[in-house]
């Protein structure tokens, strides 16, 4: 089962993927997708809010936070890392559940780039937002760097996400049932 849509004026076919019995969800991927990674950022940041950095979260958010980055003149950005890696210092973490990934797992953040965040207007990027938990994990982040969530920003406001007055989204994207039809919201 997929499900067809545009998105910045690309046109994909998401494959469904079952959450439980009785939920499907529709994944986007954009690893090895350069064509829709360029054309979302490049819609995303037409509409971003003045920042200094972005940051996002392992994995699927690194290819959209690098090619905005890349379009926006080669700035640098940071990536919540999902295990510290030995050139990290000072390394600190956060919990986080997310709706594509099984149990609790944490992000990390290394000290030299929570020093370049501090005091700075802080863009948080993400390729989907769901439940929110990764975001809620990147405010605390940038919180305890020291530094200023100015905006969230992602390509897809899946299910209740859509109704957020916080989100920058390019789409919504609905929930499906068991049979791949898309549940209406309330």
């Amino acid at each position: 089962m997929e499900y067809n849509m545009t998105i910045a004026g690309v046109k994909r076919a998401l494959p469904l993927c079952p959450i439980n019995d009785e939920l499907n969800i529709a994944a986007l991927v954009i690893f090895g997708d350069p064509e829709l990674t360029t054309a979302c950022a490049s819609a995303l940041l037409e509409r971003a809010p003045e920042y200094d950095y972005m940051i996002s979260a392992e994995s699927k958010g690194i290819p959209l936070v690098h090619e905005m980055a890349r379009l926006a003149g080669n700035q640098r950005y940071f990536l919540a890392r999902k295990r510290p890696k030995l050139y990290m210092r000072d390394v600190f973490g956060v919990d986080v559940r997310s709706i594509t990934t099984e149990g609790e797992q944490k992000l990390y953040l290394d000290g030299n780039d929570a020093a370049l965040m501090k005091g700075r207007r802080i863009l948080i990027v993400d390729d989907v937002v769901s439940t929110g938990e990764s975001l809620f994990a990147l405010e605390k982040l940038v919180a305890a760097a020291g530094g200023e969530v100015c905006g969230k920003m992602t390509i897809l406001a899946e299910g209740d996400a859509a109704k957020r007055g916080d989100l920058i989204y390019l789409e919504p994207l609905p929930l499906f049932d068991k049979n791949g039809k898309p549940i209406k919201l309330k």
